[in-house]
């Protein structure tokens, strides 16, 4: 495949998050795996929140924020990853609710020039006694109101 990617001017909003694309990441045609940009996003949000202290660390009942479970997924592709080496993931929040939230994410060239697939996830944060929806603290508030997108 020789498609261009769309190009998008640099984020104003949200971080990007360098990730990067093995060589036993691609399949059989060469081609970024379609299973392989969540587990990507998953790692670059991971590494977001962890610069919060939110993490998780084996024990469900100290884990706070990071005792939540994914509610919706939705990904579109919009151009083939055909090599390895350094890319990066545009994160932000588009919304913030007591007990959830939406995030969206691009996944895109290192500088963030390029989109090849973006997509939203919805999480709920849960209590780890009941599993049933919990409030977000206010340290997650917080930093989550920094990566809010503009309305707009």
């Amino acid at each position: 495949m020789t498609a261009e990617a769309p190009t998008a001017p640099a984020p104003s909003y949200g971080r990007l998050i360098p990730v990067t694309v093995h060589f036993d990441d691609l399949d059989a045609l060469g081609l970024l795996h379609n299973a392989r940009y969540p587990l990507l996003v998953e790692r670059a949000w991971t590494e977001l929140w962890q610069q919060h202290g939110v993490r998780f660390e084996g024990d469900w009942a100290a884990a706070g924020d990071a005792c939540n479970a994914v509610k919706e997924l939705r990904l579109t592709y919009e151009a083939p990853v055909t090599r390895p080496g350094t890319y990066a993931v545009h994160l932000w929040l588009d919304r913030l609710g007591t007990t959830g939230l939406t995030y969206g994410f691009r996944f895109c060239s290192a500088d963030g020039a390029t989109t090849y697939a973006r997509g939203t996830r919805v999480l709920v944060r849960l209590d780890p006694h009941t599993l049933r929806p919990a409030p977000w603290s206010d340290t997650l508030r917080s930093a989550g109101r920094e990566l809010l997108r503009p309305a707009g």
